[in-house]
């Protein structure tokens, strides 16, 4: 190998060498300035913690009707047969027009399932749950109707789609009226909707709150050490490194804010979940709460750390810059 050749090599080698040096001070000084401004926060605590009591709090609001929003969809979502439509046979009907009008129902390409009810049979469940057997044998002759239970295909079992079948299966000669119980499906759906509306808009305004709270704490702590950055201006310290505590400052509010906001929803699921449990045993069903998932309390950690930040960053950016040593 050339001396050139060997000299050329030593030179970028030398140069690779000093970037990843330098990207590591760089790095190695921004931890120790986050490190810093947590031992700052600790300085302050009540200052800091009631700072970080107003992020948790203003997260815990929307995260909670999200919540709610949640698990009403996971109630709503057990109903898999809400459009189902029920059919009236005409009075008299022979066995063998109803069989026909059975096998007629199970061609249509809208119906997923059909299931025949006869009119004994309807008697035998109603004085069942009825609790009136004994007066029912009283009576002279059945007075239910058979009835006929379609169950349409997912496709058709949409409000609209399920009101166009209903139309349609009641031109059938054999039937004689049909009813479709699906309008509270629809006021149930109305209300979910204009429930995340609301959490969408009552969100907006906590968090709005929360960058306007923090920025506000950032430029108090900024102004409390005024003349700590006139004199670093005077020794050589730039804006940027300047700034980088304050920034690591809204982080740190927005980490343990949002660890204070997952905290207060564990335990209102907590307290909330016995009384959840009370009330579906009245009807005799099985209802858990459903918390945050691993995935949404990353996403609330994250937001919380982007509000901190981002609250932090309006601060710093405004206030740092008119701070001058010849102002002293």
């Amino acid at each position: 190998m050339s001396l050139l050749f060997k000299s050329r090599v030593t030179q970028a080698t030398n140069t690779d060498t000093s970037l990843v040096m330098t990207w590591y001070f760089v790095v190695l000084n921004i931890m120790r300035q986050g490190v810093h401004s947590l031992g700052e926060m600790w300085r302050t605590t009540t200052a800091s913690m009631m700072t970080i009591a107003v992020l948790g709090v203003s997260l815990t609001l929307p995260t909670t009707l999200y919540l709610v929003v949640k698990n009403v969809q996971q109630v709503s979502s057990g109903f898999e047969n809400a459009s189902e439509i029920s059919l009236f046979v005409k009075q008299g009907l022979s066995e063998k027009e109803t069989n026909s009008l059975v096998k007629r129902l199970n061609l249509y390409p809208e119906i997923s399932a059909v299931t025949y009810i006869s009119n004994d049979t309807a008697l035998k469940e109603f004085k069942q749950v009825s609790g009136f057997g004994q007066a029912l044998d009283y009576l002279d002759s059945n007075p239910l109707p058979s009835v006929i239970s379609v169950t349409p295909t997912k496709r058709h079992s949409q409000p609209e789609t399920a009101r166009k079948l209903l139309a349609k299966l009641e031109d059938e000669r054999e039937i004689d009226f049909g009813k479709l119980d699906i309008e509270w499906l629809e006021r149930l759906n109305a209300l979910l909707s204009l429930l995340r509306e609301s959490v969408i808009t009552i969100a907006f305004l906590l968090l709005t709150s929360v960058i306007l709270i923090i920025g506000n704490t950032i430029r108090l702590s900024i102004m409390d050490k005024k003349e700590e950055i006139q004199v670093m201006k005077l020794v050589g310290a730039t804006n940027q490194f300047i700034q980088t505590p304050f920034l690591w400052t809204g982080i740190w509010y927005g980490v343990i804010g949002g660890f204070f906001a997952y905290i207060c929803i564990e335990l209102m699921m907590w307290w909330l979940g016995s009384a959840v449990s009370e009330v579906a045993g009245v009807y005799q069903a099985e209802f858990l709460l459903q918390g945050l998932s691993f995935f949404e309390f990353m996403n609330l950690i994250i937001l919380a750390v982007l509000l901190g930040l981002f609250g932090s960053f309006l601060s710093v950016k405004r206030y740092i810059k008119t701070i001058e040593p010849d102002k002293i």
